[in-house]
């Protein structure tokens, strides 16, 4: 199973602890201290895992870590700043992804695709590093821009939720509060149909965010090769 893989789970730890460092740096650096009084300022993984988040990564390739803990009452703009830490979170994945894009170009630029399955699967590629960086590269690839756009879902609790936030007029405030309360079972629905109904709603979304990265990346090999 290609998701025990050890590139995959390193892959994926990186993934998640930059992503949730992230939060926590942005949040601080707004006047936030919570994140980093609990421990949260860090790299180390084991601060950031989710229990549900990482089975959900191993089980169907995408999910979450541990949410940074934000209290808005610190920050200057709530809004402004509450959407700004949120967004961390998924440009420090395209942030990571497009290192990986780098190192992978440099090094291995054969093992570049613009399938982010096929970047998920694996496989003997021809390069100067070892197989399994070029592996850990290329699954770092495909799993932080999964990531990203995972988060990026409207949907609470998902990063993306917060950003749009920023966008309500203050007069929709009580309702869009309303419709986040509703994201875990709405966002429950959408791994249900997933999974159990075949309804490609979720892997739709994170293929439509990803899909042109992967092209604009190939189309970046292809004039450098």
């Amino acid at each position: 199973m290609s998701a025990l893989r050890p590139s995959f789970i390193i892959a994926l730890l990186i993934a998640l602890s930059v992503h949730e460092w992230a939060h926590a740096m942005v949040a601080y650096r707004l006047g936030d201290p919570t994140a980093k009084e609990q421990g949260r300022l860090t790299l180390n993984p084991i601060a950031h895992l989710d229990p549900m988040g990482t089975i959900l990564f191993f089980l169907i390739g995408f999910g979450w870590g541990k949410p940074v803990p934000v209290d808005p009452r610190y920050f200057k703009k709530w809004k402004r700043d509450t959407s700004l830490v949120a967004l961390a979170g998924p440009v420090s994945n395209l942030i990571v992804a497009s290192i990986a894009f780098a190192l992978l170009l440099a090094t291995a630029p054969g093992a570049l695709s613009s399938d982010p399955w096929d970047l998920l699967m694996g496989g003997v590629m021809r390069g100067s590093l070892s197989v399994v960086f070029t592996d850990i590269l290329r699954t770092s690839i495909a799993l932080n821009l999964g990531l990203m756009a995972f988060n990026l879902l409207p949907i609470a609790p998902l990063d993306g939720s917060k950003i749009v936030q920023a966008f309500i007029p203050y007069r929709y405030d009580h309702e869009y509060m309303v419709w986040m309360q509703r994201g875990p079972w709405i966002l429950l629905g959408l791994l249900i149909a997933e999974d159990i109904l075949g309804i490609p709603l979720l892997m739709g979304w994170i293929s439509l965010v990803m899909t042109p990265v992967l092209h604009v990346m190939e189309m970046v090999a292809g004039l450098v090769m």
